[in-house]
């Protein structure tokens, strides 16, 4: 199984009418090496507490970790691919970064209706990831738009 569970997938996307407070979707990766790497490279992020285990050695948190904004990133997928899924478009997040992402680490992001404005066709939700100990790593809120129209 990959990124996302097959039985949480909808290709045809939500309207906003099918969205409802409540509603909540999640996805788990575990962490890689090579996840770091290829971030690292796509964003020219090379910040050394992510690349060199010496140097993270000297870091208040002893090694390597992966960059914030890569455990956030799951919640593009969660947004596009999710709720509302396809036609979706992302108008805003906020993250408040609590804990570090160690490679290795499987972490769920899962994100959470908490509003639904019909007229407007925008929903909020409150985003989160969690580690494999169910320690709050990231916690936020998006603010999506649902563009899809009942047929």
């Amino acid at each position: 199984m990959g990124l996302i569970d097959e039985n949480s997938l909808n290709m045809s996307g939500y309207t906003i009418d099918e969205i409802y407070v409540g509603m909540s979707k999640s996805l788990s990766k575990t962490i890689s090496e090579s996840d770091v790497y290829t971030f690292a490279g796509l964003t020219g992020d090379i910040n050394p507490v992510h690349l060199n285990s010496e140097y993270a050695k000297t870091t208040r948190f002893g090694e390597r970790i992966a960059h914030g904004m890569l455990t956030a990133s799951f919640f593009s997928t969660i947004v596009g691919m999710l709720i509302p899924g396809v036609d979706a478009i992302y108008l805003g997040q906020t993250c408040k970064f609590l804990l570090p992402v160690k490679f290795g680490d499987t972490i769920t992001a899962k994100g959470e209706v908490t509003k639904v404005v019909p007229e407007k066709r925008i929903a909020y939700m409150r985003t989160t990831v969690v580690n494999q100990r169910g320690e709050l790593v990231i916690d936020g809120e998006a603010t999506v738009m649902a563009n899809k129209i009942r047929e």
